[in-house]
């Protein structure tokens, strides 16, 4: 049997500083949004003259007056991935795009994408993918506090807090794009460090029931190895799924993957170092779900 209790001090240390680093970064350095939450236009480039760099590309494009320029490689070497801010209403606005960069880097390419988003949309989707997540956490946290007691809600509150806290300070680090995909990934997140959760806690208040001369200690412990062949063979199935995806579903896809590779990675861990952690530091006792049990 495993001895997870003997590792929970210096797991925690490490989650506290990476919650305050990643909380720190979210109100210092912020999020990278997309066109979906920032408003204006994506265009796919893609050329077949390989002399073409993104240097080259951001030199013509900050002569039109297109407002903030965003140029980066976007899958192989020869597609690029061009975000602006819009500040031309012109319907001909992409074709005049088109017609500048023949005059500078010839005609050898093409517009695989193109988006739009407006300012007012854009706000509004910012509005309620804050809304979504928010109205998440309010009902898994609801569902908790009815199915245990307030010591597991407990847990269970501060192990989601962490996951979403550390994987969004990730994507503030690194500069990763949000947009509509990874609020959903967000969302899948709470979801699945939820169950994850739940697994747990129900072994050990089932334990708790059936032990009575097992302190909560050793008791989370047990029950952790009871529910541990379950939790390895669900998050390794699902990184598997995952991890192909971000190798070989394309760039597109390639945030949302991380997103949730990082989530799953990260609800894994604080179903038995945070979650757990909380059930052993607020002593949970057999008395707990016995007086629950009665009410």
């Amino acid at each position: 049997m495993i001895n997870f209790n003997k590792f929970y001090k210096p797991f925690n240390i490490i989650s506290i500083i990476l919650v305050t680093v990643s909380i720190f970064l979210l109100i210092f350095k912020g999020l990278n949004f997309g066109v979906d939450f920032k408003g204006g236009t994506l265009i796919e480039l893609r050329t077949t003259d390989h002399q073409v760099t993104i240097s080259t590309l951001r030199q013509s494009l900050s002569k039109m007056n297109l407002g903030d320029v965003n140029v980066k490689k976007f899958g192989n070497e020869n597609d690029f991935l061009i975000k602006f801010e819009k500040k031309n209403n012109d319907i001909n606005m992409i074709e005049l795009i088109k017609n500048d960069l023949s005059k500078t880097i010839g005609n050898n390419f093409n517009f695989r994408r193109v988006e739009n988003v407006g300012p007012k949309v854009s706000s509004e989707l910012l509005k309620s993918g804050v809304i979504a997540i928010f109205l998440s956490l309010v009902v898994m946290l609801f569902y908790i506090w009815i199915r245990f007691e307030w010591q597991f809600s407990l847990g269970a509150i501060l192990a989601l807090f962490h996951d979403v806290t550390i994987t969004l300070g990730i994507f503030s680090l690194f500069n990763l794009e949000i947009n509509l995909s990874i609020v959903a990934a967000v969302l899948t997140i709470v979801g699945y460090s939820m169950n994850d959760t739940v697994v747990i806690f129900d072994r050990v208040r089932e334990n708790l029931r059936k032990y009575s001369d097992i302190k909560i200690y050793e008791l989370t412990n047990i029950s952790i190895n009871e529910t541990l062949s379950r939790t390895i063979i669900t998050s390794v199935t699902t990184l598997l799924a995952l991890v192909s995806i971000y190798l070989f579903g394309g760039e597109i896809l390639k945030g949302f993957s991380l997103a949730m590779i990082l989530g799953v990675l990260f609800g894994t861990y604080s179903s038995i170092y945070i979650a757990n952690a909380v059930l052993v530091g607020l002593k949970v006792s057999q008395k707990t779900v016995l007086k629950e049990d009665s009410n």
